[in-house]
């Protein structure tokens, strides 16, 4: 495995693996890896030759100065689980790599921005295509591996692959789950162990319109579906130590309130702040 800490470092070493024709696969990271990261390494090795995870901290997506402070850097951790999984380049650049002078940067990501995270966090999906455009001209990789549990996220980064009409499939993964539901994150070393056991409530609230979707065979109505995103909010509001941001079911491309025409699926998608630490989490309906 080896450590690359600036672009051209990175495309020098690239350079070759790309014109014997094999392809190249990034799995973009800001550390602090757990099990979910581990599962998207497996699965680009599984379709790329080379692996390529990049670990930064990116600055310009985080809307709250305290929570980028707050952000855990355990490096050794991180290169022990990069070299067990078999990611074969790991790409850590520095700030002053990735923002060698000061850029505006603004792009249309359609409505979607705009929504659940995009109005608690304004201007974070900016930053997040922002660095994300970054990674994809240092790596130039063939596939990108994503997870699922940031399911706005992905969303707009296909937009902006769709934007800039860049050759890289995006790949979403499933969200990895600890045993007792609650989804992988690296926010939850965050959590004291009330605030551990309240959080599951997250996970609970969307197996429940999981279940309801599943005997009702997809089958709903918007007064039905109102009906149970207002039960599933009761769970949670319900919860001590737990604040409800939002609860929505919603189209899977648009994450707008469903049609009666949902070719797109549905997904339900949860945020609240677990003591001090604001999860998310979501499961795709249909």
């Amino acid at each position: 495995m080896e450590v690359i800490n600036t672009i051209a470092a990175l495309k020098s070493l690239l350079g070759p693996i790309k014109l014997a024709g094999q392809k190249i696969a990034l799995v973009p990271t800001m550390g602090a890896l757990h099990k979910g990261h581990v599962s998207l390494i497996e699965a680009a090795r599984s379709e790329a030759d080379i692996v390529v995870c990049s670990i930064f901290v990116n600055p310009t997506q985080f809307t709250d100065p305290k929570d980028l402070e707050r952000y855990p850097r355990p490096l050794e951790h991180d290169m022990a689980m990069l070299s067990a999984s078999g990611c074969n380049v790991v790409f850590m650049p520095s700030v002053k790599e990735m923002y060698p002078v000061p850029e505006h940067w603004h792009i249309d990501l359609g409505p979607a921005e705009f929504l659940l995270e995009g109005e608690f966090r304004k201007g974070h999906y900016q930053g997040v295509t922002q660095i994300v455009k970054k990674l994809f001209d240092a790596v130039g990789p063939d596939l990108a591996f994503f997870g699922q549990k940031d399911y706005q996220q992905v969303l707009m980064i296909e937009n902006m692959v769709a934007y800039f009409d860049l050759p890289v499939k995006i790949v979403t993964c499933p969200i990895i789950r600890e045993e007792d539901g609650l989804a992988m994150s690296s926010r939850n070393i965050h959590l004291n162990p009330e605030d551990r056991k309240h959080a599951v409530v997250l996970c609970q609230s969307l197996e429940y319109i999981k279940g309801y979707f599943e005997k009702a065979e997809n089958q709903y109505s918007k007064d039905k579906l109102h009906l149970l995103e207002e039960a599933a909010k009761r769970m949670i509001q319900q919860t001590p130590g737990v604040a409800l941001d939002y609860f929505v079911i919603a189209d899977g491309k648009t994450l707008m309130p469903p049609t009666a025409d949902h070719g797109s699926g549905l997904v339900v998608l949860v945020a609240a702040k677990v003591g001090e630490t604001r999860l998310i989490d979501n499961m795709i309906l249909s």
